[in-house]
């Protein structure tokens, strides 16, 4: 199951945020103590389009105040007048808490980690257009350290609040707007399966800019094909999707291939030995390299994540055989680098500035 990738980024993630010595002396079991909820699996009232059409609902949308989305380095301006495409993101997991299988919606940490994660990822689109990030049920990191059903049903459960979303995002935005998807990690997740179920197959396709699957694996032979967009072949192809997973060198994916080796994919096959869709976010094209000199802007963030230096030039990128973007030595750009050489943190952060003109280029295509 897809699931169980997103067992291994988390856990990965989880034992960056618990402490790498005690993993290191207890591993998993560890973890699992720590962080997967002891109570039985309790669903809570699904949210309805209606339910998204209260602002409170949202981390990110045109009329919120202090709008985290909004962020921007020294150097940056959002986009000020309204209009432009209508940015669709979906946020990865922040909430950390074994009380409960999913984050309740007024979770102050959690919400106050989600609106850190807009600052330095959904802002890379905020010169293109605006801006839409729910709150939703979020699975708790712990739903991805077991195999019990109760993880299957937090995960569902977010993804019904995420269709609920974007079904009242559509429904808002109008019906002749441009959009662009994106998501990270958890929020990668349920973005693949938004593809599938709102965007294959529907008029709905042909409004969309692109899809920037981050941090999660789309195989390019049991996946795409289901999502109903393409792989970006070209730079400036609009109604496209764009993934990668970053590893600084010597990179060790075990923990990631091994685990997505035994996953099944959408069309029903497994994915073992099948390649996972790698778009260079530095070129915008697939399975290609480029050099630091090309990379427009890598976030440096302050000690207390605060703020961030947009630096260019410093962070060059490669897509290998099986589908990993490698970007050489690691740099320097903060203190969540995942086992392995694992960048997962720092997809986005990496390659802010080219993601930001990658969406404008596409935009503008016709």
């Amino acid at each position: 199951m897809v699931r169980k990738f997103l067992y291994i980024v988390a856990g990965l993630i989880v034992l960056v945020l618990a402490g790498l010595l005690a993993y290191r002396i207890w591993g998993v079991e560890l973890m699992r103590a720590a962080m997967v909820p002891g109570e039985d699996f309790r669903a809570v009232r699904g949210l309805t389009p209606a339910d998204y059409r209260d602002a409170k609902l949202w981390l990110a949308r045109p009329d919120i105040a202090n709008n985290p989305a909004l962020w921007t380095p020294g150097g940056e301006q959002p986009r000020r007048q309204p209009g432009g495409a209508a940015v669709f993101f979906i946020h990865p997991t922040s909430y950390l808490n074994r009380a409960h299988w999913n984050a309740p919606l007024d979770d102050k940490e959690a919400n106050d980690r989600a609106a850190l994660f807009l600052r330095g990822q959904a802002s890379a689109f905020n010169a293109v257009g605006e801006i839409w990030a729910p709150r939703y049920h979020q699975a708790t990191f712990g739903a991805f350290l077991t195999d019990q059903a109760n993880a299957d049903r937090a995960l569902d459960q977010a993804y019904r609040d995420v269709l609920a979303a974007f079904d009242a995002f559509v429904a808002q935005v109008g019906p002749d707007r441009p959009i662009i998807l994106a998501g990270h990690s958890q929020g990668g997740l349920h973005l693949t399966h938004l593809l599938r179920d709102r965007v294959a197959g529907k008029p709905l396709a042909r409004r969309i800019v692109a899809a920037y699957v981050v941090g999660w694996p789309v195989s390019t032979v049991t996946d795409l094909a289901a999502l109903g967009l393409p792989a970006c072949a070209r730079a400036d192809q609009r109604g496209c999707i764009l993934s990668w997973q970053s590893f600084a060198e010597p990179a060790d994916p075990s923990l990631i291939t091994d685990n997505y080796d035994r996953t099944t994919g959408f069309d029903g096959r497994p994915r073992k030995g099948t390649r996972m869709l790698c778009t260079n976010p530095i070129t915008g094209t697939p399975f290609t390299a480029a050099p630091a000199s090309a990379n427009l802007g890598t976030l440096y963030p302050s000690e207390d994540l605060s703020t961030a230096q947009l630096r260019p030039g410093t962070v060059g990128a490669r897509c290998d055989a099986r589908g990993l973007l490698l970007i050489g030595s690691p740099p320097d750009v903060g203190p969540y680098v995942l086992p392995g050489n694992n960048y997962h943190v720092y997809d986005y952060s990496l390659f802010w500035a080219n993601v930001r003109a990658d969406a404008a280029r596409r935009r503008a295509a016709r």
